[in-house]
């Protein structure tokens, strides 16, 4: 367990300088540049990313079951994984409406991630891993929507409702090539358990 917690405050510490300490990640960039400031930041949240995929790995078997979820929960967790698939895809397309209306669709997509994880799982190892993702997602938030209006951030374009619908199909491709075999392959378990 140590070893996924370690890499949460690696990974969740580097995403959230600008939450905590947003002047100094200001002052490194304005002394040294942005690289300085980058390569460091990259490689924190590389190994973060490293500890909690091996940490959670282990944990997931060590870790009590802290409570069993219904299995009408796993359900309600595939649908709120695809509108996350959908967040995903609108953050990484071209703007339509959607961008505008979600204004930070990625923490969106982390946030849904990580409440449809918890829907589902029941142990101590998931309930730090997708409750600190889910938790940072909501501070993230707020301290986003505070940079908003205070103008220190810019504001997001809009595009055709065509390119919704692009992202609205490619999440959704994305969102059944994990079902049908990508999480299986990558995580290990299946998205669903037939029992």
């Amino acid at each position: 367990m140590l070893i996924l917690i370690l890499g949460l405050v690696l990974f969740l510490g580097a995403h959230s300088t600008r939450i905590f300490v947003p002047q100094f990640r200001d002052r490194v960039i304005a002394e040294r540049g942005e690289n300085a400031w980058k390569g460091p930041y990259t490689v924190a949240s590389l190994a973060g990313f490293a500890l909690i995929i091996w940490g959670f790995s282990m944990a997931r078997y060590e870790g009590p079951i802290l409570y069993t979820p219904p299995v009408w929960m796993s359900h309600i967790a595939l649908l709120v994984m695809l509108l996350s698939f959908i967040s995903l895809a609108v953050f990484g397309m071209p703007a339509g409406k959607l961008k505008a209306v979600l204004k930070h669709p990625m923490i969106v997509s982390v946030k849904l991630w990580a409440f449809a994880h918890l829907l589902a799982n029941g142990d101590l190892a998931s309930l730090l891993l997708f409750g600190s993702f889910l938790v940072w997602g909501i501070v993230d938030r707020i301290s986003l929507a505070r940079r908003d209006r205070a103008g220190q951030t810019q504001a997001v374009d809009t595009g055709p409702v065509r390119n919704d619908i692009m992202a609205a199909l490619a999440g959704f491709v994305l969102y059944l090539a994990f079902v049908w075999k990508l999480h299986e392959w990558l995580i290990g378990v299946p998205p669903v358990v037939i029992a």
